[in-house]
């Protein structure tokens, strides 16, 4: 029997699995260098998290979740999302402490049941990061700009910064009833899951993706209208700073997010050479989740980016060339006698964390030449009878072509000379 992989999941190999490996790797860097420490969450957890955390009325707690019992009758839930259980783990760790802003970092894989297309995927990988303990504006901007710094590192361009608030606790119920006497006038042209959300939850009918709903959505009520002064101020400081950082930014008032826990500010920034699901990464504030979820009561805001729409774009784009991914050297070795003096050679450049690929099969030197230009190797150090007797390669450079002897113990040197040279300019 051939089995196949599950629909809305996928393999990631080669040479796609390396352009992965470098948005991860920059992400973790900028990270790291914003202050964020990476936490490491369980792959499921409880129901109940992320029934009470994202909101019961939402698609996803409704329709989206991988849940299932296990074999003592627990229900359990693949995470849809990384914030639920990053929070969870915070408190039940006691990571969080009142006089300190505790900032998280995550990534890996979430689980939604939807249906498969472009962008979309059943088992989908973010990178997200949470700032607990703080309600100052500063700590939105620094979330927003984090997400700007890190696509521009990447070299990403045409990317559009959406921002809006949602409101609070004070102002949100007034702005609920106003939207949900609006959308009472309109229930037979709503589709059906909106025609349940205007009675249960009218917010969620703003993040509608239906022709029909868009149409009647940009006649509603602005949320901006109804803010209450602590909203509008916190809104209203964030735009301030993003104009003083240059950072082109609208703002969207029909933008939600699919999550009930936030509040106030929340931001989406889209890339224009994405189709429908053009979003990148989003995310907010949501002062109240860690109370709700039995912590102290703490302010916070978070972001999360999907890895597979990032890498689409990037590879659309065809973005400055990914370093990291490519070999330093092949060896072509001619011999058994070759294949034993490379051996200890390779190795001691593998420890120096120089590329290395060689061939060890009994191959004609044309067929090794030929496997190191798919290698996309740099060089290629060719070792045969000749080569031997001087203890030297002829190494060739795979793009000038030129080649030249060099001895076996001043090869680690001269490509660490050459990698540097490279980066460097």
């Amino acid at each position: 029997m051939k089995f196949k992989s599950v629909r809305g999941t996928r393999d990631v190999f080669s040479p796609e699995i390396e352009l992965w490996q470098y948005l991860e790797n920059t992400a973790v860097a900028l990270l790291k260098a914003y202050g964020f420490s990476e936490i490491r969450t369980p792959i499921f957890e409880e129901s109940a998290l992320f029934n009470r955390s994202i909101g019961e009325d939402t698609d996803i707690v409704e329709k989206e979740m991988y849940s299932f019992q296990d074999k003592k009758g627990r229900n359990l839930t693949l995470r849809p999302e990384g914030t639920a259980g990053v929070i969870r783990a915070a408190i039940e760790q006691n990571l969080l402490v009142q006089s300190n802003i505790a900032k998280l970092y995550y990534l890996g894989p979430m689980f939604r049941y939807e249906r498969p297309q472009a962008g979309r995927y059943r088992q989908f990988y973010q990178i997200g990061a949470e700032c607990v303990g703080s309600d100052n504006y500063r700590r939105d901007l620094e979330i927003i700009l984090w997400c700007v710094d890190y696509f521009a590192a990447i070299g990403l361009t045409g990317l559009k910064v959406c921002l809006n608030s949602v409101g609070c606790a004070d102002c949100r119920p007034a702005y609920r009833e106003v939207l949900k006497k609006y959308l009472q006038d309109q229930t037979g042209k709503l589709c059906g899951d909106c025609q349940r959300r205007a009675v249960k939850n009218p917010l969620r009918v703003l993040d509608c993706k239906v022709d029909s709903c868009r149409e009647i959505i940009f006649g509603i009520p602005a949320m901006q209208d109804w803010l209450c002064d602590a909203c509008k101020t916190n809104l209203s400081e964030i735009e301030a700073d993003l104009k003083k950082e240059k950072v082109n930014f609208i703002i969207d008032k029909y933008l939600v997010r699919g999550l009930d826990y936030y509040t106030r500010t929340v931001f989406e920034i889209k890339s224009e050479n994405l189709g429908a699901q053009d979003t990148i990464a989003a995310g907010g504030r949501y002062d109240k989740l860690v109370q709700e979820l039995g912590g102290p009561p703490m302010p916070a805001v978070g972001f999360a980016l999907g890895l597979e729409r990032v890498s689409e774009v990037r590879q659309k784009q065809k973005a400055v060339a990914t370093p990291g991914n490519r070999i330093d050297i092949f060896f072509a070795l001619l011999g058994e006698q070759a294949q034993n003096r490379a051996a200890g050679v390779i190795r001691e450049l593998r420890q120096q964390r120089i590329k290395v690929e060689a061939v060890f099969e009994n191959k004609s030197l044309k067929s090794q030449m030929r496997l190191a230009d798919q290698s996309g190797a740099k060089f290629t150090a060719i070792l045969g009878e000749e080569e031997l007797k001087k203890d030297s390669v002829t190494l060739r450079n795979m793009q000038t072509k030129e080649q030249k002897d060099i001895k076996l113990d001043e090869l680690s040197q001269f490509l660490k000379t050459a990698k540097s040279e490279e980066y460097n300019g």
